[in-house]
């Protein structure tokens, strides 16, 4: 099976060159003009200058005459300069049996130096090898065409992810971006190795953020809590644990789930693909490289949720003593209607935003009261082990 998560519950601005293209055409629309280029022109374009009338002109200087406005380009933003930076970083991650069974992800070189280089993928994508290491075969395929066996360091069930190792040292490291910076709209590329096809880009736009998503890994059943960000770039099988860029190409998110219809299985990309937020990836996957025993840790409000209720909200059935929740002092019966701002309407939205933080992070907790009041409580969060 080529490696994707299937979606079991989901429950702004531009980059630079769209905003300069779309500002110029609104601009000239207002103005009762069509925009259009005077003339032609050769050498280096730095400046778009437009005029009053809407028209557009092509300058080699930072600097407009008298009358004209500049919207300066930013060189390097399009796909094709974004690639040759991406590509080298971005790797398939292979899971192989003798009798050939196995499974095919993506993956992306985030750490190298002399003695070796650190990958990032889902762990759904290696489970069935952390499952059976003895029956399963591990290995990398570098973008120059390498085949280089890899170990698996540590992974996190709860969030997905899971960080891997190969001896080959100086690798090509992806930069990493700021997953909180974006906004809706925003242009977005997807790298990874689609039904095994390595090498593969597709791009489109962040069509939300904080999207609650549920995977499940059809190896172990585990269940893993996503605040997803969601993007139509086509993300097949095999695109699991792949970079999702931005414009710049700099890592905002690991591809992790699509969308399927009607209950199936697998499906192909409808335009419904969910990312892991690099923010929220690299704290854990930092803790699996630099901790002793490479395992990580998730936030814990310290409650149990009524799996019967069917409100709107998150109704606690039992506190954990000597956890946040309890010593807060929110009561058992209270229904979780926000946190910090983000609108709760299930259990599983509450379980992805509590996630979303990390350990001994302050957030604001709005419940109904059993009395019918609503109330605010301040609380920090503690912490428990990823994967107990």
């Amino acid at each position: 099976m080529k490696s994707v998560q299937r979606v079991y519950s989901a429950v702004n601005s531009l980059g630079t060159v769209s905003k300069i293209v779309i500002g110029v055409v609104i601009g000239a629309t207002l103005a009762g003009g069509v925009a259009t280029a005077a003339g032609q022109f050769s050498g280096s374009v730095t400046t778009i200058c437009a005029s009053s009338t809407g028209a557009l002109y092509a300058n080699s200087t930072t600097t407009c005459p008298s009358g004209r406005s500049a919207v300066t380009l930013a060189s390097g933003t399009g796909i094709t300069s974004v690639v040759p930076k991406v590509e080298p970083s971005v790797v398939t991650v292979n899971v192989s049996a003798s009798d050939g069974t196995g499974d095919t992800g993506s993956g992306e070189i985030i750490k190298s130096d002399a003695t070796g280089s650190y990958i990032v993928t889902n762990n759904h994508v290696i489970d069935a090898f952390a499952q059976a290491p003895t029956t399963y075969k591990l290995t990398i395929d570098l973008s120059d065409g390498r085949n280089i066996p890899a170990t698996l360091v540590g992974r996190d069930t709860a969030y997905d992810l899971a960080v891997l190792h190969v001896t080959t040292p100086s690798l090509p490291v992806i930069a990493i971006g700021d997953s909180s910076t974006l906004s809706i709209g925003d242009p977005v590329i997807a790298f990874g190795s689609p039904l095994g096809l390595d090498g593969t880009v597709t791009a489109g736009i962040v069509s939300s953020l904080n999207r609650p998503v549920t995977t499940q890994s059809d190896t172990s059943n585990t269940q893993s809590y996503v605040d997803a960000i969601q993007t139509d770039a086509a993300i097949n099988p095999g695109n699991s644990g792949g970079a999702l860029t931005d414009s710049s190409g700099r890592l905002v998110g690991i591809n992790c789930a699509i969308a399927s219809l009607n209950g199936q299985s697998t499906s192909g990309s409808i335009g419904l693909g969910f990312a892991i937020p690099i923010n929220e990836a690299m704290r854990t996957v930092n803790e699996i490289i630099t901790s002793p025993t490479h395992t990580s840790t998730r936030p814990v409000l310290g409650v149990y949720f009524d799996t019967t209720y069917t409100g709107v909200g998150a109704k606690i059935s039992q506190l954990v003593s000597g956890d946040a929740a309890a010593l807060a002092g929110i009561p058992v019966g209270s229904i979780i209607t926000n946190i910090s701002g983000t609108r709760i309407p299930d259990q599983e939205t509450a379980i992805v935003k509590i996630r979303s933080y990390a350990p001994g992070a302050s957030i604001s907790v709005t419940v109904t009261l059993p009395t019918g009041d609503s109330k605010t409580y301040q609380i920090t969060l503690g912490s428990a082990p990823s994967n107990s």
